[in-house]
């Protein structure tokens, strides 16, 4: 009922910059709070960034000072703006967003996640 897309990433090399969307699709009554998340090679997934509907963000120690998140609630839409990347950024790239659906008769709330997007950043 609810579908997450993003697109953006590519290859870069360190010291460059990325810009990730993530757009929300379907029967969509509002979206609470929206992040990123990502998984390396051989690694556990982390959390990148969060931001709330009224705005208020949080981000991995890793990442403060260099990448930024945002949205556009009328479009529900999320942005992850990656500058000074660096190799270890490397990684496939998860939007999720917590979502108020109407599923024709009632309001559901689900957690929903993308398919990732690939973020290689050579050195």
């Amino acid at each position: 009922q609810v579908q997450l897309v993003e697109s953006g990433g590519g290859l870069v090399q360190a010291g460059g910059s990325l810009r990730l969307s993530c757009a929300a699709s379907g029967s969509i009554f509002s979206i609470d709070a929206m992040g990123w998340y990502r998984q390396a090679p051989g690694k556990q997934r982390e959390l990148v960034a969060t931001i709330t509907r009224g705005g208020s963000t949080n981000y991995a120690d890793s990442v403060k000072g260099r990448f930024t998140i945002s949205r556009d609630n009328a479009k529900n839409t999320v942005y992850l703006q990656m500058n000074s990347l660096k190799p270890e950024d490397t990684a496939v790239y998860y939007c999720n967003a917590d979502v108020r659906y109407y599923d024709g008769e009632n309001i559901r709330a689900v957690g929903s996640w993308g398919q990732g997007t690939q973020v290689t950043v050579s050195s």
